[in-house]
């Protein structure tokens, strides 16, 4: 959900600076050369997976929504555009009534996707499509890297809690909305609190050990903040000596203690003893969190120990060593003629950075136990076989936004898409995609 759904006022503000002076310029060019109002197709795609990720998560798709309503130039970004001559009079006549009036079709948000997956689809005259490439990469290429990371961490967590805890690493807005794909790929909650505000995701925190350090004794920092918080809360129990702090936790919050997280050392190690020791004080209902720049592979060498929650900061906001997903926005198909028909248009340089030409649909048929075999990308008409197995939809249509789905709506349909991909994707062992694409 966004503000709007939880009936909170929020600026809005234009996104139409979001994008690179190449935008602007060729939209200039065209207009001069009577080309702009060509209808056109662009389409976003990668060519591969990150190194051994076995499928990617389309994330960001109601951000994109977001920005393409938001894409206005307003008085005073034109007159930046001016004093900076970035595009001539003409040009800015022209942006300045700017609105999208064509199609957007898309994977769902929360849907898997492998190379050549037409992820999103753009139609209408090539200047009014030509601008949004930018920001409708930023937006997808950002929150798809953060999501598929959740994903598998999520994966390896095997149904114990998640906690987004990476605002810190990364840039403050950057960081909003990595909390909504880390939540959108199962993470459960976040410690960012724009994140619990923008989007309604559950919000977590107690202390770090500045807290710890500040009061005279650990005594002391551990009684203000159950007096504060209340035996619930969650102790930190690394400042100094774990096994120490552990006894001094349960002899003031009583065998009610809600927690104690452990931030450093061998994770594996720490946790046994700690549970061992929280049991032997008759403290069985304590939970051990666990934190400590860990990441998917991290997670799954903790699933024999005693961990209850895991919380996750600097790999999760930088796609555990992939913070981008390398899709591109091409052109693939524009008509010659303004009612003309569309002509498929294809990149053919070197180096292997090829693009296949013409307006795509795909879909993912599966077999009698609803498991996917492989992903079908075709241009033409779909054949009737596969129409109950397609999976683009409707997004936007006549620059009318008609597909709005909550957070909560898009997390669940991730949840399910993993369930109808072979075992293998879970496997975090390195190896090509899941499932082949098809091309017709």
């Amino acid at each position: 959900m966004d503000t709007a759904e939880l009936g909170l006022p929020v600026a809005v503000p234009s996104t139409a600076l979001f994008t690179d002076q190449y935008e602007l310029t060729m939209l200039q060019a065209a207009l001069r050369a009577g080309t702009a109002q060509r209808r056109s197709v662009f389409e976003v795609f990668t060519r591969r997976l990150p190194e051994g990720r076995r499928y990617g998560v389309v994330a960001g798709t109601g951000r994109v929504l977001d920005a393409v309503e938001n894409f206005r130039f307003e008085p005073g970004i034109l007159d930046f555009l001016r004093d900076h001559r970035v595009v001539d009079e003409p040009t800015l006549d022209w942006l300045a009534h700017y609105r999208f009036t064509g199609d957007i079709l898309g994977y769902p948000e929360g849907e898997v996707y492998f190379p050549g997956s037409p992820i999103m689809r753009v139609e209408g005259s090539f200047a009014e499509c030509v601008v949004l490439e930018t920001v409708i990469l930023s937006i997808l290429n950002h929150d798809s890297a953060v999501a598929a990371a959740a994903s598998r961490m999520a994966v390896a967590a095997a149904g114990r809690p998640l906690i987004e805890m990476g605002a810190r690493r990364t840039h403050e807005l950057a960081a909003v909305a990595a909390s909504r794909a880390a939540y959108l790929g199962g993470f459960d909650s976040t410690s960012n609190l724009a994140a619990g505000f923008r989007y309604g995701i559950p919000t977590v925190g107690t202390s770090a050990h500045a807290f710890t350090l500040l009061h005279d004794t650990e005594r002391d920092a551990f009684t203000a903040q159950v007096r504060s918080l209340g035996k619930g809360t969650t102790l930190l129990v690394d400042t100094y000596d774990v096994a120490e702090a552990v006894r001094l936790a349960v002899d003031i919050a009583g065998t009610e203690l809600g927690a104690v997280r452990v931030d450093s050392g061998d994770l594996l190690l720490v946790a046994h003893r700690v549970r061992q020791q929280l049991d032997s004080l008759g403290a069985r209902d304590t939970r051990i969190v666990v934190t400590s720049d860990l990441d998917e592979y991290a997670i799954a060498s903790l699933a024999a120990a005693p961990v209850d929650a895991y919380g996750v900061g600097t790999q999760l906001v930088t796609g555990s060593g992939h913070p981008t997903c390398s899709m591109v926005y091409k052109l693939v198909a524009r008509a010659s003629d303004p009612g003309g028909p569309l002509e498929p248009v294809a990149k053919k340089s070197m180096g292997g950075k090829v693009s296949v030409g013409g307006r795509k649909w795909a879909a993912r048929p599966g077999n009698d136990e609803g498991v996917a075999e492989y992903e079908v990308v075709g241009s033409g008409p779909m054949p009737e076989e596969l129409k109950a197995d397609a999976l683009l939809v409707d997004l936007v249509r006549e620059g009318e936004v008609v597909a709005r789905e909550s957070l909560d709506t898009v997390r669940a349909r991730h949840r399910r898409t993993l369930e109808t991909l072979p075992l293998s994707a879970t496997q975090l062992s390195r190896g090509e995609p899941v499932l082949d694409t098809v091309y017709r």
